[in-house]
């Protein structure tokens, strides 16, 4: 690979630069210098490619640090109802949706979210009936931890009157104890078998188009929380010579044995492809109300959401992984699942920093004052989705009233020395980046509200939330040393902006666009 000067740029290399450089010289698809257009010119070997920025603002490359990309990709051209504003255009969404498909065939997508509707009423099979008596339906809601099924996929999933709750989930029932169609957490997973997926071939040319959309966005790398069919597609496009970003794979809660007696660990590839940490599950979600909390949900006695993996299997699957030297990265949302995971992460903290393991917890929205600081004290990493506050706002606001909680805390998280990740979440969130960073300055939505930002307090810097972004992201993947800041000796991952971050007003961080997305050394996107 030819040497590249990519040079006539404003590259903010968010190593604590005293003012942006000019010029970065890549070699082999690594930096080995950042300086001056003449000084970087002079170093150039012939044959040097020159790349011109057109003074654009240069940034290190985004990773985000929770995605899900198999979902992201399968969900293009399906139904959506994230923009139904009530019960009834949900319901004529999914009508015409079924009038273009062929008799029979399942509908297994939906991202609604009853919380925004005009009377947020909780949807049930009767009405999907009423549209759809004749085929399968099972529609997640927009978080994934609930479902919303109509009478003919329960009957398909063998879920009745007398199906009792699992572990860790909830069939919803009517007064008579006949299931209402809404299934909770682990008691979607009899609908698996109905649902399927596509095929590993299939998933590798989704994957293959849904890069693209990624790069577009600025993203030079991932930690995918997806199956294990996105991890055969990604090693297929790796193996082609196809893949364009990095991937850092998780691992399933249901494959850790198998990826055990396999000879996995975390860290274990190259710099195009990693397997990262295995992801459990401690609780629901916010909008699910089944978010694991220390008190009931306002208005609702005795509702203090699920523990999807109940604590002594938590305990025992976190040394498990450990001990096997994979790192364990826990979905945590209330504040009573944060308090449990941090728990299990401190009860073989010794054992993690001898592996050198850097655990973590996938989204730590609700936390304890008092646990703040367990995180940096455990080498925990809180991997964030900022505009998951942002989109919560409301809805966190009326459940969680007149509680004191550490809420969407990274300002806090941050102050106590913990290494703060950022992520998305996509598809529940977009996957992109600089609507993180945003949320992340602003505490504001995409309309400006509140004015000044929701809890102001946790609002960090432009620099921290670029960094986090990708500095951030980087370490909690133990790729530190690779990715995350613009240095000799790091990988060529960064992209330009429209305008710099730096310069522009808050409110205007939402809408910048990438221009040009490097990897490695090579132009990856070109707007």
């Amino acid at each position: 690979m030819p040497s590249k000067l990519f040079r006539n740029a404003r590259i903010h290399t968010l190593t604590g630069e005293a003012r942006p450089a000019a010029a970065l010289l890549a070699v082999d698809g690594e930096i080995v210098a950042i300086g001056d257009d003449a000084e970087l010119r002079d170093l150039a070997a012939p044959g040097t490619i020159e790349v011109d920025l057109g003074g654009l603002a240069v940034v290190p490359g985004f990773v985000d640090a929770h995605i899900h990309t198999a979902l992201l990709a399968g969900e293009r051209g399906q139904l959506d109802l994230r923009g139904a504003g009530s019960l009834d255009e949900a319901l004529a969404a999914i009508r015409s949706h079924a009038a273009g498909l062929p008799a029979g065939r399942g509908i297994f997508w939906g991202s609604w979210d009853s919380n925004t509707w005009a009377e947020p009423v909780q949807p049930d099979r009767h009405s999907l009936d009423r549209v759809c008596p004749d085929r399968p339906v099972v529609l997640p809601s927009i978080d994934g931890h609930t479902v919303w099924a109509n009478s003919f996929a329960l009957a398909a999933a063998g879920i009745t009157a007398a199906t009792p709750d699992p572990v860790g989930g909830e069939i919803v029932r009517d007064a008579r104890g006949e299931p209402t169609g809404i299934l909770r957490e682990e008691a979607q997973r009899p609908f698996d078998a109905i649902i399927g997926g596509p095929t590993v071939a299939d998933l590798v040319e989704q994957l293959a188009v849904e890069q693209e959309h990624l790069l577009a966005v600025g993203l030079t790398g991932v930690h995918d929380i997806d199956g294990e069919d996105a991890r055969a597609a990604y090693l297929e496009l790796h193996r082609s010579g196809r893949l364009k970003l990095r991937v850092h794979k998780a691992i399933p809660a249901v494959h850790l044995d198998a990826a055990i007696a396999e000879g996995r660990y975390t860290g274990q590839g190259d710099d195009w492809f990693q397997t990262g940490p295995v992801k459990l599950f401690s609780d629901g979600a916010l909008g699910s109300h089944t978010s694991h909390m220390g008190e009931a949900f306002v208005g609702e006695a005795g509702n203090r959401g699920i523990e999807v993996i109940p604590y002594p299997q938590l305990r025992e699957l976190v040394r498990k992984a450990a001990v096997a030297g994979i790192a364990v990265a826990t979905h945590a949302i209330g504040d009573e699942a944060n308090h449990l995971v941090l728990n299990a992460y401190a009860e073989i903290a010794e054992l993690s920093r001898a592996a050198g393991l850097r655990h973590r917890i996938e989204h730590a929205q609700h936390i304890r004052w008092d646990d703040v600081p367990r995180f940096a004290e455990l080498g925990v990493v809180p991997s964030l989705q900022p505009t998951h506050c942002t989109s919560d706002i409301a809805l966190a606001s009326t459940l969680l009233a007149g509680r004191n909680l550490a809420n969407y805390a990274w300002r806090s998280l941050a102050d106590s020395g913990a290494h703060v990740a950022f992520g998305s979440d996509a598809p529940v969130e977009s996957p992109n980046p600089m609507y993180a960073v945003h949320a992340a300055v602003t505490r504001e939505d995409a309309a400006g509200e509140p004015a000044g930002g929701w809890e102001p307090e946790q609002r960090v810097s432009v620099a921290e939330a670029l960094a986090a972004h990708s500095a951030g992201s980087a370490y909690a993947a133990h790729r530190d040393h690779r990715q995350g800041v613009l240095a000799p000796g790091m990988l060529a991952d960064f992209v330009a902006l429209e305008r710099d971050p730096f310069d522009v007003e808050p409110g205007e961080l939402r809408d910048l666009r990438v221009v040009t997305t490097v990897v490695g050394g090579e132009v990856r996107f070109q707007r």
